[in-house]
């Protein structure tokens, strides 16, 4: 039995990322490898894809096959659904969720400086970016926000480890935007998924994905 053949095939033929263990228990189970049989297969088949459009990247919830980044413009091309564009107060929400959880609505009200408004919210719940991990021991025991594996997954992550320092996040630029969208998202009554200029978004969304950093319209299978 040839372990790294059969876990690259495992890998390329799932359509989600998987841990070590679930590798393992796609074996019959009278022929299952040990778990660091499979890690060292995980890692002789991450070096044999060094050179090619596509690696194996480990993320938050597994191991998967992903095509470069440097090919993403053209790989896309195959898809006909447009990727998605997110307001900028949605991505501030998320950011802010991030770096500070567990998290509030009212302490993310707090620091953006505004309402955040019910859309967007259920908008990040809806797509399982975030979750509720706690509730806040005070008078009306409100929600406390997190991050998720799904997160992490979308935004090319493993950890939040790899999330930009805040001197980096600084940098975002949101001067394309028009007074007419600041004024609408000041009073929350732009919808959730109001469009933003491409030329902004991509930085927007380069410091979002990992702030959240990397574009989020950016193909989520693509290696970094």
């Amino acid at each position: 039995m040839n372990t790294k053949r059969i876990v690259e095939a495992i890998l390329f033929a799932a359509n989600k990322p998987m841990t070590v263990k679930q590798i393992q228990e796609t074996f019959p189970e009278l022929e299952q490898p040990d778990t660091l049989e499979i890690q060292n297969a995980l890692e002789a088949i991450a070096q044999d894809y060094l050179t090619r459009p596509i690696g194996l990247k480990k993320l938050a919830s597994g191991y998967r096959f992903q095509v470069r980044e440097g090919l993403a413009q053209w790989v896309t091309r195959l898809f006909e659904e447009k990727p998605p564009r997110y307001s900028r107060a949605l991505l501030e929400t998320l950011s802010i969720i991030a770096y500070r959880q567990p998290v509030t609505r009212g302490e993310i009200e707090d620091i953006r400086g505004v309402s955040v408004s019910s859309g967007i919210i259920h908008t990040l719940l809806e797509r399982e970016w975030i979750r509720v991990i706690a509730h806040k021991e005070v008078p009306g025991r409100p929600a406390l926000y997190g991050t998720t594996k799904q997160f992490l997954d979308y935004f090319n992550l493993s950890s939040l480890s790899e999330l930009p320092t805040l001197e980096e996040i600084t940098q975002l630029d949101f001067s394309n935007e028009s007074p007419e969208q600041d004024s609408r998202e000041t009073a929350q009554t732009d919808p959730v998924d109001t469009q933003i200029s491409s030329e902004s978004e991509g930085r927007q969304a380069e410091s979002a994905s990992r702030s959240s950093a990397e574009t989020a319209g950016s193909e989520k299978r693509t290696l970094h």
